[in-house]
């Protein structure tokens, strides 16, 4: 089945047809708002009576005051977690920009070179470097040490003989 395209002047139609709908969604959310914001000020914010007296309008401003230094506290802690999230977001795009990376790796070719062609490709042609280690190393010769093995003796033998008051009493005998 062939798909038949759309006239222009039906596409036209249907695409003021869509941005009707739209602009009525966004008038409604506009006054949404505004009857949420005239509702939060009423909650929050009572109707302004100025006392006449001066007493009652240092205690009125002093109430002022308490309640500005409340939100000014709340503006503060929200103002820091709004900064502590905005650094992990940065931290985060960072580490996804190093994870993607920027270049790709080439593909490495195989080659083989002993390991003096390597060290002479590395330093230069001056410097010859022989890669036999075993011929540097010393000759070193074990000495068994016969006072080692009779200080180990028979660890059983140790704790029976330190067991109970005469093992304490020996214990500290020995020691004075």
């Amino acid at each position: 089945m062939s798909e038949k395209k759309m006239t222009s002047s039906r596409r036209h139609h249907l695409k003021s047809l869509m941005l009707q709908i739209a602009k009525g969604l966004l008038d409604a959310e506009t006054k949404e708002r505004q009857e949420e914001r005239a509702k939060y000020m009423e909650e929050n914010c009572p109707p302004l009576s100025l006392p006449s007296s001066m007493q009652e309008l240092q205690d009125f401003v002093k109430k002022l005051h308490q309640k500005i230094d409340v939100v000014d506290e709340e503006r503060y802690d929200m103002q820091s977690k709004v900064n502590k999230c905005d650094k992990e977001i940065e931290d985060l795009k960072l580490k996804v920009v190093d994870l993607k990376g920027k270049f790709k790796k080439p593909a490495l070719k195989k080659v083989r070179m002993s390991a003096d062609a390597m060290l002479q490709a590395l330093l230069g042609s001056k410097h010859k470097v022989n890669m036999d280690l075993r011929a540097n190393l010393k000759q070193v010769k074990k000495e068994v040490k016969e006072e080692e093995k009779d200080a180990v003796g028979d660890w059983r033998k140790n704790i029976e003989d330190k067991a109970g008051m005469d093992g304490r009493k020996k214990m500290f005998e020995a020691e004075a």
